[in-house]
């Protein structure tokens, strides 16, 4: 699962845009206990989710013409410039141009060679997430594709992650790791968009799983607070029990209530 060692490659945050995030902040707060921490001018206004004090998430407000509410992950470099060629060599794009957020960092907005759009990060002052791999914070990805080596291809290109395969019911899971890490920093997986009824009439994405203490009742959480469900909990031994959901706003992520330590996954 996820970790705060930020490995070359690895997810070091992730954040969410809608049109008012007054509409959303209390659906997140009742489902994580997320407390939203608005942002000054000096960010632009880029507030953060923040879980007893700990930055879990970032948010910002984006007009629904200009941005379809919506996550994005960052995934860790040490030089944002040089991976933003290595995307175009490898048939991805540029969102946008690499930029400095104060002395926090810098960053650029990127899309791979299915057009699948993510973000990466170059550490100043701001290493990434206070916080992972615990209830009300992101435990796991997951990149929903039409075409599994092809997404391994331009993320080992660009990163280079390595892969897995893991029995998984119905075939394997492609499993991702990041180039120095171990089974340890695994914090992904590719998933053929056609696998997936939830998923497949949706397109190409980068899916985040949140960490809860009880999938069911994250799940009537978020009916309550006027969310979605796309997919009832299901459970998967070895894996735990999870489901897929939206914000009132319409952006998509999931839950997960990980399997007991030492359980094994059901091939």
């Amino acid at each position: 699962m996820l970790n705060t060692r930020f490995l070359t490659g690895a997810p070091v945050w992730v954040d969410m845009c809608a049109p008012d995030l007054a509409d959303v902040s209390g659906f997140y707060r009742d489902l994580f206990g997320w407390e939203l921490e608005p942002g000054g001018a000096d960010v632009g206004g880029y507030s953060r989710f923040q879980l007893s004090g700990r930055t879990a998430a970032g948010a910002m407000a984006m007009p629904a013409e200009e941005a379809a509410p919506s996550w994005t992950l960052y995934f860790r470099t040490p030089d944002v410039d040089a991976t933003v060629k290595a995307v175009e060599q490898a048939g991805g794009g540029a969102l946008f141009e690499p930029v400095d957020i104060r002395d926090l960092g810098r960053m650029a907005g990127l899309t791979d060679s299915s057009g699948v759009p993510f973000s990466v990060w170059q550490q100043g002052e701001l290493k990434g997430l206070d916080v992972v791999n615990e209830p009300g914070s992101l435990v796991w990805t997951e990149l929903y594709t039409a075409d599994v080596p092809r997404a391994a291809a331009f993320y080992g290109s660009v990163f280079g992650w390595g892969t897995s395969e893991t029995p998984f019911p119905g075939g394997s899971y492609t499993m991702v790791h990041p180039a120095d890490g171990t089974e340890d920093d695994m914090f992904g997986g590719m998933v053929p968009l056609a696998s997936d009824p939830s998923e497949a009439g949706e397109g190409a994405y980068w899916l985040p799983y949140f960490q809860v203490a009880d999938c069911d009742e994250a799940v009537t959480r978020a009916r309550r607070g006027g969310g979605t469900v796309r997919m009832e909990p299901i459970s998967m031994q070895g894996v735990g029990r999870f489901a897929k959901l939206a914000d009132p706003a319409g952006a998509r992520f999931a839950v997960l209530q990980p399997s007991p330590p030492g359980e094994e996954m059901e091939g």
